[in-house]
């Protein structure tokens, strides 16, 4: 994407192993015995992308991790983790090892959010019930664990413009003149004029793609492999569909305020399956 500014990465090697560090994150990295490295801490909300022995089977969170032909692993730490996490590597030899990773907390300031109908807020039983299947429908779409490595690429802007919310913080919804406390923002917002193209940040496959849901608007979601995934929502246009590959910077719709939302602007959320990351820890500042 033109005009852009992309992600840098910091190699670190490690007997063997490449480490892809979070951009702008002072990293240290501890060499297990396996072969394999990990960052020593890293920040809550942060996706972990690394490479291990092709052969090595590794566990997180009870999950067994996908490894890619390269041995590309990803991981995530959610919003509210306190650490340390532990993951788990056994070589094809048979040897294991519990490496472990200290998570550094962040603040979460409370966003007062003011002009967004009543009935986004405080749904209705019938309206309710509608988020409640939308709803479902996305989360199943995270759920799914292919085989490629699109999340290895250097994450890009999907467009520029000032951030106007950020990832984690408390927000409170300001409705009939009372505070309605939600749930904290799984993403972060980039104000921009309503119709600016979006782009994908890395490459691909649209796994959910769809005009009009009650809270989120017009909705992509591009899943990267392994359990990585971008969302897009609020879109006033949407120039994907399901199950197709798109490539790191194709316009996949524009920026609207639908759904729930005081003005236009993308919000970008990213998952590791369930766990809600933030985007900005893959990105250097917008110029």
């Amino acid at each position: 994407m033109r005009g852009v500014p992309s992600v840098s990465q910091t190699p670190v090697l490690r007997t063997g192993l490449l480490l892809i560090a979070l951009a702008g994150v002072p990293i240290a990295c501890h060499a297990a015995d396996s072969g394999s490295a990990f960052p020593a801490s890293v920040p809550q909300g942060s996706l972990i992308r690394a490479k291990v022995d092709p052969h090595a089977t590794v566990v997180f969170a009870e999950r067994k991790l996908r490894v890619g032909p390269h041995g590309e692993i990803a991981f995530g730490v959610g919003r509210d983790e306190s650490g340390p996490v532990t993951v788990e590597v056994q070589t094809a030899g048979g040897k294991r090892e519990h490496v472990s990773i200290e998570v550094t907390p962040r603040d979460w300031p409370t966003e007062r959010i003011v002009g967004v109908p009543p009935k986004t807020v405080e749904p209705p039983p019938e309206i309710a019930a509608r988020i409640k299947r939308e709803q479902a429908r996305v989360v199943a779409a995270r759920a799914r664990d292919d085989a490629r490595v699109d999340f290895a690429e250097t994450f890009q802007w999907p467009l520029q413009g000032r951030i106007s919310g950020r990832f984690g913080n408390q927000r409170v919804y300001v409705v009939n003149g009372k505070d309605v406390p939600k749930s904290p923002h799984s993403g972060m917002d980039i104000a921009a004029p309503e119709g600016t193209p979006v782009h994908a940040p890395a490459s691909g496959i649209v796994s959910f793609a769809e005009n009009g849901l009650y809270l989120t608007g017009g909705t992509v979601l591009i899943d990267h492999g392994h359990g990585v995934s971008s969302n897009f929502l609020h879109l006033s246009r949407i120039d994907v569909k399901p199950g197709e590959h798109v490539a790191q910077g194709q316009v996949i719709g524009a920026v609207g305020m639908t759904g729930r939302a005081t003005g236009p602007h993308l919000h970008w959320g990213m998952n590791w399956f369930k766990v809600r990351l933030d985007p900005l820890l893959l990105l250097e500042p917008a110029s």
